[in-house]
């Protein structure tokens, strides 16, 4: 009886330290095109409670990968919300191509769902897989508190997930914070007077101006009906979502109770209106001061409300460079309506006359897989003889097909575009360009291939009983979700299949 006291009062005691070790607050800051080189490029510039402190008090990842190709923001904010690759969370990009219409989809796009002071129906029922916070709301019977906050509708929805209180952005046209049905209606404190207050025209009636008075100043005044996205580019929107976050801190119970909570932010980090960083170094150099200022200003009211050890505070990017980027040296043009037209017509010589090529949208083509039925065609041989044309074009450096991507997934180059491929949303045939070509898409857009070059993306781990160490060498991005769900002690997302990220 005695020795099953002690082995009882044993377990007890592990229980209780078990339990302490659950945080009462996860804040999941994701920055949009955060980069390690720009970071530590102007770190004589931060103080020592934002950046710094994230280095020398946090666990400091300095090189997150996306462990597939094309990767942009939607597809992204996915991959690190579910621990999955698009492949399986079906989010290959922002847009993709409607088989059934052959019209362009928004990823968030939802007609089933009102739009709450905007007029976009938006849902995250495109999202295959669940994310962490469905993941904890699951766990807690719907008790935990989840809220998403960022300045765009792909970014908020996409890395919240399908279960929220509420998820914010804000509104392109009028400046206000909005959200959807899909999540219920909006708190009382978003549509107050009092919330709402900052948003609209107050929002954009200053200028952005270096926050330091530097030598080498601009100005950028937002104006015109395209006002509201110039100051989504630009530093002061991460102020703005640092006061939408206080303001539901003071509002909401979060991190009040001994059930986990989860507060998910999105901030930008990228170039002013998405121009190439040289063009706007000083302003970049801006960005990353002030997202300092707001990072040492969120850590501190998190540490004053919660105390640090009962909080995780995770930072990170979404590991991709949408920035625009002129080639050094003059490269050729790609056309993809001209190379649709020539499919067809070496596809009609060989297989008999008819329409192969249904549509193209981007570097993707799309096969009338209608067609290749009534031809009694394969489609892999479709596919294949599409492979052998389009390699023989100018300025062409790879063609992919699902056929292609299923026999050679052996490669790494192969495996890394297959994982950024949705079935039934991504095209037949993926085209990549030599480096620095342009395409120009059936909608008449110019897209320049930046290449393959090398950047490094951070995380960051701080609070909770984690060990502040620097690890320079690479991490998946897929393996944030599973650590987030490490910490919270509960299950990780449904398709995450990697290993959480060691904190200790």
């Amino acid at each position: 009886m005695l020795t099953s006291l002690v082995a009882l009062m044993a377990i007890v005691s592990v229980e209780a330290q078990t339990s302490a070790k659950v945080p009462r607050l996860v804040v999941n800051i994701l920055i949009d095109q955060l980069r390690t080189d720009y970071l530590e490029m102007f770190a004589s510039d931060y103080g020592d409670e934002g950046w710094q402190r994230l280095m020398t008090e946090g666990r400091f990842y300095t090189d997150v990968q996306q462990p597939f190709s094309f990767a942009d923001r939607a597809s992204a904010t996915a991959t690190l919300s579910t621990g999955a690759v698009p492949r399986q969370h079906g989010i290959p990009a922002q847009r993709w191509l409607s088989r059934q219409t052959l019209q362009p989809v928004f990823c968030v796009d939802d007609r089933r769902y009102s739009g709450l002071e905007t007029s976009e129906a938006t849902s995250a029922n495109y999202l295959k897989t669940s994310t962490v916070t469905d993941e904890l709301k699951r766990a807690s019977r719907q008790k935990a508190l989840v809220y998403g906050i960022a300045p765009e509708r792909d970014m908020a929805v996409l890395m919240t997930g399908h279960s929220a209180d509420a998820v914010l952005w804000l509104n392109d046209d009028t400046g206000q914070w909005c959200g959807t049905s899909y999540y219920g209606q909006l708190p009382s404190w978003v549509t107050s007077s009092q919330g709402n207050q900052r948003s609209g025209s107050a929002l954009v009636k200053d200028a952005w101006e270096p926050i330091d008075g530097l030598s080498q100043a601009f100005k950028h005044k937002f104006v015109g009906n395209a006002r509201f996205r110039q100051f989504k580019t630009s530093a002061k929107i991460n102020e703005e979502v640092l006061q939408v976050a206080t303001q539901c801190m003071s509002a909401t119970r979060l991190g009040e109770d001994d059930t986990p909570d989860m507060l998910i932010l999105g901030l930008y980090a990228g170039t002013y209106e998405s121009a190439e960083a040289g063009e706007h170094l000083m302003e970049l150099r801006d960005t990353y001061v002030r997202l300092d200022r707001v990072l040492a200003s969120l850590i501190g009211e998190v540490t004053r409300r919660y105390g640090l050890e009962n909080v995780v505070l995770t930072v990170t990017s979404t590991c991709y460079d949408g920035a625009l980027y002129q080639p050094t040296l003059q490269a050729g043009t790609f056309n993809m309506e001209r190379a649709s037209m020539l499919l067809n017509m070496y596809l009609s010589a060989k297989y008999g006359q008819a329409q192969y090529v249904e549509a193209t949208y981007e570097n993707e083509i799309y096969i009338d897989h209608k067609v290749v039925e009534q031809r009694q065609q394969r489609l892999g041989d479709i596919q294949a003889e599409c492979e052998v044309l389009l390699a023989q074009m100018e300025g062409v450096s790879e063609v992919y097909s699902q056929r292609s991507m299923t026999i050679g997934y052996a490669s790494p180059t192969v495996a890394r575009v297959r994982n950024g491929w949705a079935s039934g949303r991504s095209g037949d045939i993926v085209i990549e360009l030599n480096a620095g070509w342009k395409l120009v898409t059936q909608q008449n857009r110019e897209i320049i291939n930046k290449g393959q070059a090398y950047v490094e993306y951070p995380l960051f781990v701080l609070g909770n009983d984690v060990r502040a160490q620097r690890i320079n060498g690479p991490v998946s991005s897929t393996a944030l979700a599973p650590t987030l769900a490490r910490c919270l002690r509960i299950r990780a997302p449904n398709a995450s299949t990697v290993a959480p990220l060691q904190l200790k």
